[in-house]
């Protein structure tokens, strides 16, 4: 199993919780970006991943080189959908699980607001990251792990 971090707009507490799991645990975590990504000295197991700079060449970065049986962190509707398809598990930042229940009628919700989007409407936006969505983040990402590791046992 490995990690997967759509990092471009991956929040700083994010990242922070990975870096301790992954080094807690052993597991290879990739940071995918389109800039060089921050690892202390003390992630071991993290590397990241410089792309070329393009519209989505992180995200397909990441479908081309993640297994099923991974799991990504990611706020991208569009690219969760690809990996939910390839049997990955996908959580975005806030703590939410992508799962195939729940993916086509995510993607058709943000293509809504898309299309508002492109008529002019405001549609307004995501709330500041706060303490909440991190220990959200963290409670769903920990029991994403556990279930995962149990299945590649």
């Amino acid at each position: 199993m490995k990690i997967w971090v759509d990092a471009d707009a991956a929040p700083r507490e994010v990242k922070e919780v990975v870096f301790r799991a992954a080094d807690r645990l052993g597991i290879e975590t990739v940071l995918v970006a389109n800039t060089a990504q921050a690892i202390p000295k003390s992630a071991v197991t993290v590397r990241s991943v410089v792309v070329s700079q393009g519209a989505n060449v992180a995200d397909q970065y990441i479908v081309v080189h993640s297994q099923a049986g991974d799991l990504a962190i990611t706020a991208d509707i569009p690219l969760a959908a690809q990996l939910v398809d390839k049997q990955v598990a996908a959580i975005d930042p806030r703590g939410d699980e992508y799962n195939p229940s729940n993916i086509a009628s995510r993607l058709s919700m943000r293509d809504f607001l898309d299309q508002l989007r492109g008529t002019g409407a405001a549609t307004g936006g995501a709330a500041p990251y706060g303490a909440k969505d991190k220990k959200a983040f963290a409670a769903a990402f920990d029991r994403l792990l556990t279930k995962l590791a149990r299945h590649q046992a």
